[in-house]
Order: structure tokens, then sequence, then C-alpha cells
């Protein structure tokens, strides 16, 4: 049976906004909404953090929530993504971010569904590269033989920082790429976590419209609704 495995990265360290995901919204930090909502897949779900003792609080609230851990290179970010997939056994990884707290599970599970239903080893799906969908849903699926062999060759500083960069480099010679895509562009709509500016949105959305309960749907609609709300974050410029 295929092993496949969410992969989430954190870490307290971030340059513009230290220790984000530890930030508490609606009486839960970051990190619980964006694991929460990653439960929701069904899927078996792992925490991808760094060796450094500034993360060993990401450490402990995986433990407490009873997710494995691994922790590895602050830099070497692919190195780290490897590293828990040979652990952990997996056939397939989905790779996630922790600066995405109202990330949909659902919509990846549905991802994973017919990524499997391909049964290509050379693919690579995603809503990252051609992008349809708002900021902070982001997710790619791609086989654990595609990780592995990034990890062997990749080279330049930003393939290892970045993890898939390689990987989405060798199409279509070594991968076949597939958007996963929203019904309409909503791809100027911003829901990740970089910034200050990013926190006050999803404190709005968290606080006073319950997102943390909606779809990724439910968010785009209130954000449809809510025009004031997009402005908040509007001028972000993404790293």
């Amino acid at each position: 049976m295929t092993r496949v495995g969410i992969i989430t990265q954190a870490r307290t360290t971030s340059t513009r906004l230290p220790g984000k995901v530890l930030i508490e919204v609606g009486g839960r930090t970051l990190l619980d909404h964006h694991l929460d909502r990653l439960a929701t897949s069904g899927l078996p779900v792992f925490v991808a953090t760094t060796v450094e003792p500034t993360d060993d609080a990401i450490a402990d609230l995986a433990r407490r929530r009873g997710l494995d851990c691994h922790r590895g290179s602050e830099q070497d970010v692919l190195e780290r993504f490897h590293e828990c997939a040979v652990a952990h056994r997996l056939d397939v990884v989905v790779r996630v971010t922790s600066d995405c707290p109202l990330i949909d599970g659902r919509v990846i599970a549905e991802a994973v569904e017919t990524y499997l239903r391909e049964a290509d080893p050379a693919l690579y799906l995603s809503n990252v590269v051609h992008r349809t969908f708002p900021r902070g849903f982001d997710f790619e699926i791609f086989g654990a033989p595609l990780l592995a062999d990034a990890h062997d060759h990749a080279v330049a500083p930003d393939e290892r920082e970045h993890v898939t960069p390689y990987l989405r480099a060798g199409a279509p010679d070594r991968v076949r790429m597939q958007d996963w895509t929203w019904p309409e562009d909503k791809s100027a709509y911003r829901v990740t976590l970089d910034t200050v500016e990013d926190l006050s949105l999803i404190e709005r959305l968290i606080e006073d419209h319950g997102a943390h309960e909606l779809d990724c749907a439910g968010v785009v609609e209130l954000l449809d609704r809510h025009p004031e709300l997009v402005e908040l974050n509007r001028n972000v410029v993404q790293k």
C-alpha cells in the first residue's frame, strides 16, 4: 500500500515576523490552527523543524499533539524533508509550510486522490506553479524518489532552502508537471503569514469571522464579500 504523508516545515527564526507560528490568535497558536486544518485531510502529518534550541517549542507542541517531529538542518530544508520522508518510509510526500494557518486539508486530500489515480512516479502535482488559489493554501505532491533525486543532486543554495526548485527544473525530462487549480483566479488574495500586515488579516479572519472553521471556498467567499479585509495586506511583497 502506498504510504502518503504530509510534511510541514516550521521554525521560529523567520526574518520578517520572528516566532510567527507560535503567535496566539483566537486562543490557539497559529501552528495549532495550521495542524488542525491539516488533520482534516485524514493523512499522517509530520512536523519538520530544526535542531536549533529556538525551535524546541515547535517540537514540544508537535509531541503534545501526538505528532512525529523530525529535526534537521535549519538552512538545508531539502535535506530535512528527505530525512523525514526516509525516517517514516513515505512513498509520496505532500509538502506544505506552516505559514499557511488556514490551509484546507480537504483540498489536499482530493488532490492526493488524483495523484494516486495517475500512478505516475514522475508526477508533480501542485497549486503553486501556476497560481489560481489564494496564497496560503499551498501544497506540492510528489514521489519520495523525486525528493531523493533532488536531495542527491541539488547544489544551489536556493534549491536546498526551498526544497522543490531542482525538482521543478527537471520538467519535462524527469518530471511531469500538473496544476491543481481553483475555478477562478483568486491568486491576488493573500492568506499566508509573513508580515505584521498578514497577521492583522489572519487575526480578523479568525477572531471576527471564524475562518478557521471555513473551507477554502468559504474563505474565498468571505474575502470576496469583504474587500476591506483584502486591503489589510494587499501591498505586501512576497519574498
